[in-house]
């Protein structure tokens, strides 16, 4: 009498069930660690943050509402101070790298 649990039918079948569940778990793994994807990810993220802060900053430089409901202008100098301190720091940045190298 042979044992169903032995039959040699059915564990190949097992066998090459699991063999292709692992074969996708390992394509999945190896689309999750790929540096394209890795960076596409961080990236996306980055620009979220951006979007976040950019939306607290408006609101910042945004003047509440007026009296008539009328909604307040972006005061342009704060605009303008605002993108000549990020200039500012990414000058100083960009030269205490060049410095560091050799």
């Amino acid at each position: 009498m042979a044992d169903k649990s032995r039959d040699p039918e059915a564990l190949e079948r097992e066998i090459e069930r699991s063999r292709r569940q692992l074969a996708r778990t390992i394509d999945e793994l190896a689309d999750r660690v790929s540096p394209r994807n890795v960076a596409q990810r961080g990236a996306e993220r980055l620009k979220e943050e951006a979007d976040q802060v950019a939306k607290a900053l408006g609101a910042m430089v945004r003047p509440s509402e007026d009296e008539d409901g009328e909604g307040g202008q972006i005061d342009r100098r704060l605009v303008l101070a605002g993108v000549g301190a990020a200039v500012i720091v990414t000058a100083l940045v960009l030269r205490r790298r060049r410095r560091r190298r050799p």
